[in-house]
């Protein structure tokens, strides 16, 4: 089937995913990947919706529908992870997330017989792995990404410890979490369809508060509580395997336990690190040279390639002299501006060469998921199709949520949203802000 045909029936769904801050470049692959997931109609019913959380009223509303047959295609699409039913004080919400993180994890996150999950998989892996310009467009783009490296908080010093926030233990994630689902990691899934897998641990894919509820719902993860997920972090952790989650303050909503050949977030760190794809912790790994014994366990295990191994104990431009003078052995360097701050090189360590150190500057993590999305969209010149998002934004409520975001931003990116908006009504907000608070 020739591309112009193809993309035919699913070019609005790919525009409209485009709309949002996080969108997936069209090409002949992607609507492939769309024909395996849903039906021209249901690409055209999904492109017609807006970006903002919806309810079943406005989606009958924006289809020309009754609303007892919106009713039904919603529950459809959410049975299969293509929408995500919430429940907002008490009124049933839907939302077309993002493709990543989003309705392409959601597709490969469980076995499952009415998709071809091998052909997915295929498509899946050519589209993300081999072609580049998804990989790039979804981590190589602002400053501000999706996620964000968390710490392995036994490696840190006593006093070290005291300044890790509640918000970059993955343990407070997990204990404050108002829902928990566990289910297949859609990476290694994936990769194993391919060919490609390693042993890893399986179901050890976390999700957290409303997306895990909705999720829950329609059993496409398996519903535990705080204990049982504390002991498949335990099993992460035993497995090597390190921790990517959500880059929020409150309520996030992912965690991945990742290997360094499966996961798309450390796949896209070693290939594009320079584009700094993932957020770090606020701790950088450093090596006592005096200890290290150069056996490359730590270069092994490092989930990016951000560690190295150098020969003679010294770089190479080491003088000759100062060469014979020293036991002929490899010694590891952390490649500073590579390194995410995981803490996994520190735990395989033989001799305890390897230590985490603050960082000089903290990482600033966005407050919620709203903040987060209002930061990419800024940086990506996307915030006008949040706030002209008309099915989306029909009572305040909304409307403030999005403000209230902008103005807890620094003044250089208010002007950058007050730009990109050309909006009288914002720059004069903000200016009273301003004149308010002198900080804001």
């Amino acid at each position: 089937m020739s591309h112009t045909n193809l993309k035919d029936g699913y070019l609005k769904l790919s525009e409209r995913l485009n709309r949002f801050p996080q969108g997936a470049p069209p090409s002949e692959l992607l609507f492939k990947i769309f024909q395996v997931l849903f039906s021209k109609r249901e690409a055209a019913l999904l492109s017609s919706l807006p970006i903002r959380p919806f309810t079943a009223e406005r989606a009958s509303r924006a289809w020309k529908m009754k609303l007892p047959e919106a009713r039904a295609i919603l529950s459809e699409l959410s049975s299969r992870g293509i929408l995500l039913d919430m429940d907002d004080r008490g009124i049933q919400k839907f939302v077309l997330p993002p493709p990543m993180a989003g309705f392409f994890e959601f597709s490969m996150m469980r076995v499952r017989g009415d998709i071809d999950q091998k052909l997915l998989s295929e498509l899946f892996y050519q589209y993300i792995n081999v072609e580049e310009d998804f990989i790039k467009e979804l981590f190589g783009n602002g400053e501000t990404q999706m996620g964000r490296m968390m710490v392995y908080e036994p490696v840190l010093s006593s006093h070290d410890a005291l300044h890790v926030l509640d918000y970059e233990r993955a343990s407070h994630a997990i204990n404050t979490a108002t829902h928990i689902g566990i289910a297949e990691c859609y990476c290694r899934h994936k990769m194993g369809h391919v060919g490609r897998a390693c042993k890893a641990p399986l179901n050890i894919c976390m999700t957290l508060n409303d997306v895990a509820a909705s999720l829950i719902k329609h059993k496409i993860v398996r519903q535990v509580d705080a204990a049982q997920c504390m002991e498949l972090l335990d099993e992460a952790h035993e497995h090597k395997l390190v921790q990517f989650g959500e880059n929020v303050r409150e309520k996030m909503n992912f965690i991945c336990n990742c290997c360094k050949c499966c996961c798309e977030a450390m796949l896209a760190a070693q290939r594009f690190g320079f584009l700094k794809p993932v957020h770090t912790t606020n701790f950088q790994a450093r090596v006592d040279e005096g200890k290290c014994i150069g056996c490359g366990r730590c270069a092994n295990t490092c989930p990016v390639n951000s560690i190295e191994l150098l020969d003679f104990g010294g770089p190479d431009d080491t003088p000759a002299a100062d060469r014979q003078n020293k036991k002929a052995r490899p010694r590891s360097k952390v490649i500073d501006e590579l390194c995410l701050g995981c803490g996994l090189c520190a735990t395989v360590c033989p001799k305890k060469a390897l230590r985490m150190h603050q960082r000089p500057e903290r990482v600033i993590t966005p407050l919620n998921s709203v903040h987060k999305s209002v930061l990419m969209a800024i940086e990506r010149g996307k915030l006008q199709n949040f706030i002209f998002d008309n099915h989306a934004f029909q009572s305040h409520r909304a409307m403030a949520a999005i403000l209230g975001a902008i103005l807890r931003l620094p003044p250089l990116k208010q002007a950058l949203a007050s730009k990109q908006m050309k909006s009288v009504y914002l720059d004069n907000l903000i200016d009273r802000c301003r004149k308010i608070i002198p900080f804001c």
